[in-house]
């Protein structure tokens, strides 16, 4: 059985009860993507692929297809390889800036919470284009700056330190735009659906109720939450405050 990989604080993984909101929070973000490819793909990229998780989801969305993670640290691809690896899943490491992977060569490309790690985002959203087909799919998150760094202003250097630059839905969708002229560009956001909108009227953010202190020192009705959070508990809709994920998907052009 693979190691699990550690947890950075940006990277999540399944199977670990404290890591459970942020794991099904990435989850519900590649659930929605099968609901913006009208017609199923051959082959998806995923760029940053991390733990490697993610082609198991797509494959239950997609039965058959083959997934290609690529991901910049090498023992992420590794352990990716071993844990998920197989006839229609292969991960490669590289860098998203210079994708191992000839022009056109996915029919989809979805690279989930990168954006804000990449100090070249042009160059980065250029080379997804490029080994995607042409009248592909890209589909890219990043957090909402609004509601993850309130008071952050445009252009503005993050606080958190893993992070370059980060978005709001206007600024996503323009950058987008210029970034690959000619294709069609719509931003949504995902959001907490009733269950955990409920909590958070009676108890304040769930985020920041993690993140007050470790786990260890959790009560039992944040702890029980948080184990008990499915994919099934975010939603997806307007792209502005209070969302807490923005999702560009991006049609390029035939």
């Amino acid at each position: 059985m693979p190691t699990p990989l550690t947890i950075t604080g940006e990277r999540t993984v399944p199977g670990v009860v404290a890591e459970n909101y942020w794991f099904r929070r990435h989850e519900a973000g590649y659930a929605a993507v099968p609901g913006w490819v009208s017609s199923t793909p051959g082959v998806v990229l995923d760029a940053g692929c991390g733990e490697g998780y993610a082609a198991g989801l797509l494959d239950a969305a997609w039965p058959g297809v083959r997934v290609v993670g690529v991901d910049y640290d090498a023992a992420t691809t590794t352990h990716a390889a071993r844990t998920h690896g197989g006839e229609r899943a292969a991960y490669l490491r590289g860098a998203l800036t210079s994708l191992p992977l000839a022009d056109g060569a996915v029919d989809v490309t979805v690279s989930l919470q990168v954006l804000e790690h990449i100090w070249t985002p042009g160059d980065y959203v250029r080379e997804l284009a490029r080994v995607t087909r042409a009248g592909g799919v890209l589909v890219v998150s990043t957090p909402n700056r609004l509601t993850f760094s309130p008071g952050l202003g445009r252009r503005e250097r993050p606080s958190n330190v893993y992070h370059c630059r980060e978005y709001d839905a206007d600024e996503l969708g323009d950058e987008l735009s210029r970034w690959l002229p000619g294709a069609k560009v719509d931003v949504s956001g995902l959001g907490h659906g009733q269950r955990l909108a409920h909590w958070e009227s009676a108890h304040g953010s769930v985020v920041t109720a993690q993140q007050r202190t470790g786990p260890e020192a959790w009560d039992d009705d944040l702890r029980a939450t948080v184990g008990s959070v499915t994919a099934l508990d975010f939603d997806l809709g307007d792209a502005g405050d209070p969302s807490l994920d923005l999702f560009a998907v991006v049609r390029l052009p035939s």
